[in-house]
């Protein structure tokens, strides 16, 4: 294995051994002109620290992928991390009537860069770095080796740079092994079925890291006037009607996604029509519930990620304290609020900091019932806090 070695400036040696997976550039004695993908050496003082991979393009120069040096990173390397993967997802998730759940989560796993999920045994595979399309042969063998019952790879567009957010720049996805999978797949997740977009849809087609959270608000719903904000493709909607909600009123802004809601409400012998389903803004429809007087007995509130940019993160703060606020106008007393957060560079101190402005503002005391992160197949590294990114609060009106 041909290695580059790449000395680090003074002192930052300590956080890679400490593991943190990043090495920007500026971290860098010098910058080298190499292909994206090469494996590199890095080092202090001439001492070996970490062993990852180049890229070029972004301002995340290095990505380690081991501190061992003995580790040669090939074929058998990445086949180890995928299967170690898919160990620890049997182990240490409730697999219950459910087929999908993340497999590789970068950082988390050792992979940093690389998604995939299994939707019912087909993997999406989505890489985050230009220097990881080297390695797409090895990641596409590795699935084929390590996961039983894989029907095929559907591989989604990569990210170039690491300011970008990924449905910027969203394709359409191509096969890179196995049989044609669907125009939509349909999935099993605790008992409901959920038709899921891979080729087009965000991400890599469905919320995953939301699971859990969807099974809490089943649990939740029954008796109650829901408002589904951000709905999506209908999982928390579908789950709050499973769960016996009395009405579910589901919005998003995409009328491709309201009408992949309609089409899971009926493929979960949720009658549509009972509901109501809407493709318009948000804020808009809020603020003409506050005017016409409408309320709810439970709101729920998943928009996508705010902050895209670190320069962003104040106003993202301000927009979660916002559209909380916005929210609470139209909860009833008693009424639960499940407000989410998938901004990563938003703490959890800070989202919460919002969530208690909005309260303060709209003048309604709220109490936290549940407070919840990612789940055991979106793992975070503690040496890795920038993987932390989902927050999930639900709270009372008291």
């Amino acid at each position: 294995m041909n290695v580059v070695k790449l000395e680090l400036a003074r002192g930052l040696g300590r956080h890679l051994r400490a593991g943190h997976p990043w090495v920007f550039r500026k971290a860098l004695e010098f910058v080298p002109k190499i292909p994206a993908g090469s494996v590199v050496d890095l080092t202090e003082n001439g001492k070996f620290v970490a062993r990852g991979y180049y890229d070029p393009h972004s301002a995340i120069a290095v990505r380690v992928l081991t501190r061992d040096s003995r580790d040669t990173v090939d074929a058998a390397f990445i086949t180890r991390r995928v299967r170690q993967a898919l160990t620890e997802r049997t182990a240490l998730i409730d697999l219950t009537d459910t087929d999908s759940y993340r497999l590789i989560h970068g950082e988390g796993d050792g992979l940093p860069g690389v998604v995939v999920d299994l939707y019912a045994g087909w993997a999406v595979m989505k890489l985050y770095s230009a220097g990881l399309t080297p390695y797409r042969p090895l990641l596409i063998e590795a699935l084929k080796a390590g996961v039983p019952g894989l029907k095929g790879i559907i591989g989604r567009d990569e990210v170039g740079r690491d300011d970008a957010d990924d449905d910027e720049v969203r394709g359409s996805g191509k096969m890179l092994y196995g049989h044609e999978a669907p125009e939509l797949i349909p999935i099993r997740e605790r008992g409901a079925t959920f038709l899921v977009d891979a080729w087009k849809g965000q991400k890599t087609g469905f919320f995953l890291d939301q699971r859990e959270n969807r099974y809490l608000i089943r649990r939740l719903a029954k008796g109650r006037d829901v408002l589904n904000c951000f709905s999506f493709s209908g999982g928390f909607s579908v789950n709050a009607a499973l769960g016996g909600a009395n009405s579910v009123f589901s919005v998003d802004q995409d009328p491709d996604a309201i009408a992949l809601a309609r089409e899971n409400f009926t493929r979960n012998g949720i009658p549509a029509e009972k509901h109501d389903f809407l493709a318009a803004d948000v804020f808009k429809i809020i603020q003409s519930f506050k005017d016409e007087g409408r309320t709810f007995d439970l709101i729920i509130l998943d928009p996508p990620a705010f902050a895209k940019s670190q320069r962003a993160v104040q106003a993202a703060i301000d927009g979660y304290a916002s559209l909380n606020r916005q929210a609470l106008a139209i909860l009833r007393p008693g009424g639960l609020l499940a407000t989410a957060s998938c901004s990563a560079r938003v703490s959890p101190d800070d989202f919460m900091g919002a969530v208690r402005e909005a309260g303060f503002k709209a003048g309604v005391d709220l109490a936290l019932v549940e407070e919840r992160y990612q789940p055991p197949d979106h793992p975070v590294r503690l040496q890795f806090p920038e993987g932390k990114y989902l927050k999930f609060y639900v709270l009372q009106s008291v």
